[in-house]
């Protein structure tokens, strides 16, 4: 089995329920107290079957690399990648038109792990991210996902332009945050959808930006020109978000 560690609570958590395959699950020996916060975990992987073992705090950075792994590190198969295809049937598995995320030359694992978790929040189904210039899913992204891998699926796909081609054959509007578009809440998305975002230092690029049929602009008010990447992209993946809901259940 191809291994990789994930660490937190919630992290170890979702992994459990989601009947991830965890060979062994790592605690600081130092948690005695039965009513800590791990506890009700390790009542999770107890039933599971899950080996636990208790280690000195060295042990869980080495194997965490984080001194915030908060007691408790999982030693899980690495995390499989789905197809394209595969998010589309979970669209259709929901009967709702697709909602996907791709996320073009995101290397900051905790903006990816972010983007991921709101994803996850905001009824996306399925994240896509290019093989290159882009980080894959790491520890860290799990960490800051905070479990959210184990209920959405990512798909790693070798050119983000022409998967930007095959989506629009299959009935998606694909839409580019960036700069020098019109302003987000002036483009209707009640339909099937893909949100192109960018990295914060170079945007996202050229060619994938020339692919997208518009392009959502978040107006700045401030001194600051730009917004850290993980935030522009929950702005909006929930204005996505909200005026599908709308559409499903207005208001009254």
């Amino acid at each position: 089995m191809d291994n990789n560690f994930i660490c937190g609570r919630n992290c170890v958590k979702e992994a459990i329920k989601s009947q991830r395959n965890i060979s062994c699950i790592f605690i600081d020996k130092r948690v005695k107290d039965k009513k800590c916060s791990i506890s009700p975990i390790l009542s999770m992987a107890k039933e599971s079957g899950i080996p636990i073992k208790p280690v000195d705090a060295k042990a869980l950075y080495n194997k965490s690399q984080t001194v915030n792994h908060q007691g408790i590190v999982a030693l899980v198969e690495r995390y499989k990648y789905c197809s394209v295809e595969d998010i589309l049937e979970v669209a259709k598995e929901k009967s709702e038109p697709p909602f996907i995320v791709l996320a073009d030359g995101i290397e900051d694992p905790h903006n990816l792990g972010a983007i991921i978790r709101t994803a996850e929040c905001a009824g996306v189904h399925g994240v896509i991210i290019p093989k290159h210039n882009c980080v894959g899913i790491t520890s860290a992204v799990e960490k800051t996902a905070v479990g959210a891998l184990e209920h959405i699926k990512v798909a790693k796909v070798t050119n983000l332009v022409r998967t930007i081609g095959d989506l629009k054959k299959v009935g998606l509007w694909v839409y580019c945050a960036d700069m020098d578009g019109q302003t987000y809440w002036s483009f209707d998305y009640t339909g099937p959808v893909a949100l192109v975002v960018g990295s914060e230092g170079m945007g996202v690029s050229h060619l994938v930006k020339g692919s997208c049929d518009f392009v959502a602009t978040l107006p700045m008010k401030g001194h600051i020109s730009s917004l850290n990447a993980s935030v522009a992209a929950g702005i909006l993946m929930y204005e996505i978000c909200k005026t599908r809901t709308l559409k499903n259940k207005p208001i009254t």
